[in-house]
């Protein structure tokens, strides 16, 4: 019996740090700013005669 529950005192306590984790990771991902959407290198394109 004590094995038992030790294996699911183990299994809860696991669930729990996986969900803290992954709630974590969400809050970390939310919380960095977005990036501007500029390209790096930038090529001027000739102008066409139309």
């Amino acid at each position: 019996m004590h094995r038992l529950l030790a294996a699911t005192l183990t299994v809860a306590a696991a669930a729990a740090l996986a969900v803290g984790a992954a709630l974590g990771i969400v809050a970390l991902l939310n919380a960095t700013p977005d990036q501007p959407n500029r390209p790096l290198v930038h090529y001027e394109s000739p102008e066409r005669d139309q």
